[in-house]
């Protein structure tokens, strides 16, 4: 039976063809929806077929860009008080692909993905880690760079707890984060509640570590290279916890930017953009080729 209705199939797709071919006289089949127009030499009258694509063309449109201004190399203030990072070059970039016009809003961590299922902004950056349970509630973007969790101690500090991960989970040292964060769910699972130290943002996790009030501060590898060289000579990575997390752009559920916006970003990779973006702030390998 699955024979004979693929026989038919094939026979009607044939049918197709030869109608489409046939000399001038016959008229041509009209336009697919969503397929593809008959390409016969004898059929010039034959209607072009409209886009099908992604619309990457925004005619000018403004895209609320939300991030945190709190987690270097991604997004900060800098000393002139502008805010700067990966997160408004890439921003930029992808707007002047789309023909959009980036508009970055600052907005606090704790929350923000229950304001993004609202539609409060059109996209997160920000460095927002894919989890499943997350993706329950938004849109994630193709992952745009791939990294691990590391601890982050004092450059002087040379105790045994924070020797390895086996060392720390038995020492009664506190971890440092940031609340709401992967990074508190691992410190959680590594030490248990009591030990956990939350801050608003990620910036005061690592005054306390400078000051002594805390022991360590659990952070993305990649966003500790913009602590390390923002306080020259007093932090550094004890050791790495997690490998393997993406990060990736966050949208409200269906949004009609979510595809035209993969594309740009493909493109920025493929037009060697994103490398150069991604080595200006401390971040390479960045491709999604390279996880």
């Amino acid at each position: 039976m699955k024979k004979f209705v693929l026989v038919l199939t094939l026979i009607s797709a044939l049918g197709l063809v030869v109608a489409g071919c046939a000399p001038a006289a016959t008229p041509c089949p009209p336009c697919p929806e969503g397929g593809e127009c008959p390409q016969c030499p004898a059929c010039p009258e034959a209607p072009e077929c409209p886009p099908t694509g992604p619309t990457t063309d925004l005619g000018g449109r403004e895209v609320r860009i939300a991030t945190e201004n709190a987690y270097p190399p991604f997004n900060y203030i800098d000393d002139d008080d502008v805010p700067v990072g990966w997160d408004y070059d890439v921003g930029r970039a992808i707007c002047e692909k789309l023909n959009c016009t980036a508009v970055f809003v600052e907005v606090a961590w704790e929350g923000v993905f229950e304001a993004m299922a609202a539609g409060e902004n059109d996209v997160l950056f920000s460095a927002a880690t894919l989890t499943f349970p997350r993706s329950l509630k938004v849109d994630f973007s193709d992952p745009y760079v791939q990294y691990g969790q590391i601890i982050l101690v004092r450059a002087d500090d040379d105790r045994p707890g924070i020797a390895d991960e086996e060392s720390l989970v038995a020492s009664d040292l506190t971890i440092s984060c940031q609340i709401g964060t992967t990074n508190s769910i691992t410190a959680r699972k590594l030490v248990g509640d009591e030990r956990v130290v939350e801050y608003e943002t990620y910036d005061l996790s690592v005054v306390a570590l400078m000051a002594g009030d805390v022991d360590t501060v659990i952070m993305d590898e990649v966003a500790s290279i913009g602590f390390i060289n923002a306080n020259p000579g007093q932090l550094r990575v004890a050791f790495s916890v997690t490998s393997g997390e993406v990060l990736a752009f966050v949208f409200p559920p269906m949004s009609d930017l979510l595809v035209p916006w993969n594309q740009a970003m493909n493109e920025l990779f493929a037009d060697g953009s994103m490398d150069a973006i991604c080595e200006e702030w401390l971040l390479r390998p960045c491709s999604p080729q390279e996880e």
